[in-house]
């Protein structure tokens, strides 16, 4: 934190940077909230009443099969598909790499047995009862991810009951607040055998906030054991809170200026969650009462929109093109409008700085997580490269989900993974299109034309001494062609088999098919 900065949270004033607002809009079925800043559009978030995100909740399980080829076993938890727990997953796990461990204790760990992935099917054998967290929700035709290595979030800490490792995140870098904390974690009361790890929220809050989220953790642990205790196999012991709930827990920190709500109960919920960290975030949340939708009032949807397109446009007039496939994310780099140099390796630099800031907004908007490839637009200069490729390494330290990003390949490609924890936000948005099946393309009325020519060549060749006219149905957009490029064709057909043929349009006809009929019994016919 720099010293102007300091001075002004000294000051009670905001921080320099961005202004910052969240919009959050609560309808009948969905619940949307969107991160601001400057009014451009960074965060988005939607949830459904009928499509409860169960990524971070706790069940009780019971295991249904051991593949030991797989290392792995399936768990019902209450769901259509049973719950993969790979053998990784059920051995307790050291702090995330993103953690500083913090010794609570001059006294040394007490030696523990270390599980390994043979002593797994022993543990948990066929039948036995299990204790999970679901780490990715289902996929597809796949069912959930999940683990034994239970965490619980709270505002300021994350509650590790499994495990007895503490820990301070390395995105809190002043070292005296590093300091702070880390005294004020040696001094909480924790019971034996569990550990915590300081978020990055808990920077610069005081020693009875970190007390109080610790108490609101172990009370809710204390619920997850009597339900472990009391509940049936294959139950739910407790779900990550709903989206406005989070959004408190997770976004509504010191930074923001303004949070706006279009439902009163709602807001009023938050005010109540907020009022008793912090007054000024209270103060910063406002019901929104106006007659425009609240995301058309502060131009949320419009931004939303374009967002989602296939083609996304950047400032200087390059383009990206975001195509989804089930292996991959493949990201194309265009510098479509922007001639704005006469240097063309300086308007390709340019270009490919834009794209890679843009990319890593668009990962976290769309919610796309697995493989991606980028392909950027080829620099001659190894500093370029370098310079691109540290763009995007800065650009993508915001994100929460984890990412692992290389450098720029001989080929122009940067290839990365973004942690898939759940369907992209465009899968639950949207569904194959019933007419190209998801292809995203038909075929052209001269592809038809040909198809058409070759299948009656096959029928009439087969007919020769039974049939002699021909009626065909087809959409009107083929019968166009037909009429104007393709006559002299059908012509020749009619003279080869002594045949006659008809014409009939029916716009309700799928374009990229067409229905030939014995034009005396109305009999269709199969090629």
């Amino acid at each position: 934190m720099s010293i102007i900065d300091t001075v002004k949270k000294f000051l009670g004033m905001k921080k320099s940077g961005p202004r910052i607002e969240l919009v959050v809009s609560c309808e009948k079925l969905e619940k949307r909230v969107a991160l601001l800043e400057d009014g451009k559009l960074e965060e988005y978030s939607i949830e459904r009443d009928s499509e409860r995100n169960i990524v971070g909740g706790i069940f009780k399980g019971k295991v249904r099969n051991i593949e030991h080829g797989l290392k792995a076993m399936f768990v019902d938890i209450g769901f259509e598909k049973n719950a993969f727990l790979h053998f990784w997953d059920a051995i307790p796990a050291a702090l995330d790499s993103g953690i500083e461990a913090v010794q609570r204790s001059g006294k040394p760990a007490p030696s523990k047995k270390k599980l390994t992935a043979k002593d797994i099917p022993n543990v948990y054998p066929v039948g036995s009862e299990i204790m999970v967290q679901v780490t990715k929700g289902p996929i597809g035709t796949k069912g959930p991810r999940i683990t034994t290595n239970i965490s619980m979030a709270g505002r300021y800490m994350v509650l590790m009951p499994f495990n007895d490792q503490c820990g301070i995140s390395r995105k809190i870098e002043d070292p005296k607040e590093r300091a702070r904390l880390r005294k004020i974690l040696t001094e909480l009361t924790l019971p034996e055998g569990m550990g915590i790890i300081i978020r990055t929220a808990g920077e610069g809050q005081k020693a009875r906030f970190f007390v109080r989220d610790l108490g609101f953790l172990l009370d809710q642990w204390r619920e997850v054991e009597k339900g472990m205790k009391e509940k049936p196999a294959a139950s739910t012991l407790i779900l990550e809170p709903d989206l406005v709930d989070r959004t408190v827990r997770d976004l509504l920190t010191e930074n923001v200026d303004a949070v706006h709500v279009d439902d009163i109960k709602a807001s009023e919920r938050m005010q109540e969650l907020v009022g008793q960290i912090s007054k000024r975030a209270k103060k910063s949340i406002h019901f929104y009462s106006g007659q425009k939708p609240i995301f058309d009032n502060f131009a949320v949807q419009p931004q939303i929109d374009s967002a989602f397109l296939r083609q996304v446009w950047l400032p200087c007039g390059g383009y990206l093109v975001i195509d989804e496939t089930e292996a991959m994310i493949a990201v194309d780099v265009n510098t479509g409008r922007n001639k704005g140099s006469k240097d063309m390796d300086k308007t390709i630099f340019q270009t490919n700085m834009e794209a890679a800031d843009e990319v890593a907004r668009q990962l976290r908007l769309r919610n796309i997580g697995g493989l991606i490839v980028v392909d950027f637009i080829d620099m001659k200069g190894r500093k370029d490269q370098q310079a691109v490729y540290q763009r995007m390494r800065d650009r993508l330290r915001r994100d929460k989900a984890r990412t692992h990003v290389l450098p720029i390949s001989a080929l122009g490609l940067m290839e990365m993974t973004r942690q898939r924890a759940q369907e992209s936000l465009s899968s639950s948005l949207y569904t194959n299109c019933a007419y190209c099946h998801g292809k995203g393309v038909v075929k052209s009325p001269m592809t038809m034309s040909v198809e058409l020519q070759r299948a009656l060549h096959t029928l009439m060749k087969r007919h020769e001494h039974e049939i002699h006219e021909f009626r065909i149905t087809v959409h009107p957009e083929l019968l166009n062609r037909l009429r104007t490029e393709d006559e002299e064709l059908l012509i020749d057909i009619e003279r080869k088999y002594a045949g006659r043929l008809t014409f009939k349009s029916d716009p309700t006809l799928h374009v990229e098919k067409f229905v030939v009929a014995n034009a005396m019994t109305n009999e269709d016919l199969k090629v």
